[in-house]
């Protein structure tokens, strides 16, 4: 997973030129045999763009690491819907996509990364909280699939990681016998191999001390999520679990992220679409809100000259630093180049090495200016023209 800090760190970097490589993967057999060999052929147009400008000896060392990857038959084993490649001199991050990702090769000198933004800033993206007096689990998704995913380190994954020698009732400590990759005995699998759940034991307690400490478990579990994942990403969180653990959590939770309703049922229970058909339910409401809520916005601010929707008037509000809401469409490209000093367009064609699309150096350039980017599908954008900015002044 990647998240809006990440994004900025590749913005960031400096290094030039950049490759940044998108494809649709698969996550079974037999489709996800051509993944590899498309991969290869996206390789070898970057090798031809980039041998337009640059010496023998840059490209080399540069598409080292693509090769690397197209020869890992176990990284091809385990795709998901996308992929997104990101390559510059001293720089290659890979990142696996929930989303299938339209095939697509740039050279350019800063990173393409309007696909990314439509990924990290749809309105219809979430993550899923299950949770249990014991142990919790972390899903992200959106409307069409829903994945279990890595907890951050220093978010507790059982009871026992959070209270530790703290934990009043011995009954509800959780021993993780077994927890490394495909070793041990018992357990839930995880995406990485490894086990979790392990095997329960302890002697008897008393009611108040399991609620006292399940109420401490859910209140460090709140901290964590929230520092760890819900203020990084700024995504809803959906909280799913049997119905007598949703007020417990709730009457602790400081997480402003955290939606009301949830999915009150056992998850461990439920097929992954099962659960990401209930969660789309809670989350659909939000989703349509937000986009309608930046509607609204749009249209006051550009009835109060605080809002444009010409590309010329909002490139130059964008160089000057006043974007302080960009939308864009979700597939509308504009090829050519946009001179962040001067907020002046060049429209070229797309095919050559140093021209990437306008609107993606546009999101840029509003986030390294601390502003937000939202990617919207286009039938809810409030203009036809593929973008719609609001001012900060």
């Amino acid at each position: 997973m990647i998240d809006l800090d990440d994004l900025r760190g590749l913005l960031a970097s400096g290094a030039r030129p950049c490759v940044s490589l998108y494809q649709p993967t698969h996550r079974r057999h037999p489709e996800n045999q051509q993944d590899p060999i498309r991969f290869r052929n996206l390789v070898k147009e970057a090798e031809v763009s980039l041998a337009h400008g640059h010496a023998a000896a840059t490209i080399g060392p540069l598409l080292e690491p693509f090769r690397e990857l197209a020869g890992d038959a176990g990284f091809w084993n385990h795709t998901t819907d996308g992929l997104a490649v990101f390559g510059a001199p001293g720089l290659f991050r890979i990142v696996r996509l929930q989303r299938p990702m339209p095939e697509r090769l740039v050279v350019a000198d800063s990173f393409h990364v309007k696909p990314m933004l439509r990924v990290l800033q749809s309105a219809d993206r979430y993550q899923v909280l299950a949770v249990n007096r014991r142990e919790i689990r972390l899903f992200e998704g959106n409307r069409d699939v829903l994945d279990e995913i890595d907890l951050a380190p220093g978010v507790p994954r059982t009871i026992t990681d959070a209270l530790g020698e703290e934990l009043t009732d011995k009954q509800m400590q959780v021993h993780s016998y077994g927890t490394g990759p495909a070793g041990g005995a018992g357990g839930r699998r995880q995406p990485g191999g490894e086990k979790s759940g392990g095997i329960r034991h302890g002697s008897g307690s008393k009611k108040d001390e399991v609620d006292r400490d399940t109420e401490r478990f859910f209140r460090e579990v709140d901290r964590a999520v929230h520092e760890r994942h819900s203020k990084p990403g700024g995504l809803p969180l959906i909280l799913a679990g049997l119905g007598e653990h949703h007020a417990p959590f709730r009457s602790v939770s400081r997480n402003p992220f955290l939606v009301d309703g949830g999915i009150a049922v056992n998850t461990d229970a439920l097929a992954p679409d099962d659960l990401r058909r209930r969660a789309w339910e809670v989350m659909e409401p939000h989703y349509v809100a937000r986009l309608e809520q930046l509607v609204e916005r749009f249209g006051a601010a550009r009835a109060a000259g605080q809002g444009n929707d010409r590309l010329a008037d909002v490139a130059r509000a964008a160089a000057a630093g006043r974007v302080a809401t960009l939308l864009l469409a979700a597939g509308r490209v504009v090829p050519g180049r946009f001179d962040r000093t001067t907020g002046e367009i060049e429209q070229r064609n797309l095919g050559r090495p140093d021209v990437d699309d306008v609107l993606d150096d546009l999101a840029e350039h509003v986030l390294r200016t601390g502003g937000e980017v939202v990617v919207s599908p286009e039938e809810r954008m409030p203009s036809t023209t593929g973008l719609a900015a609001i001012y900060r002044y």
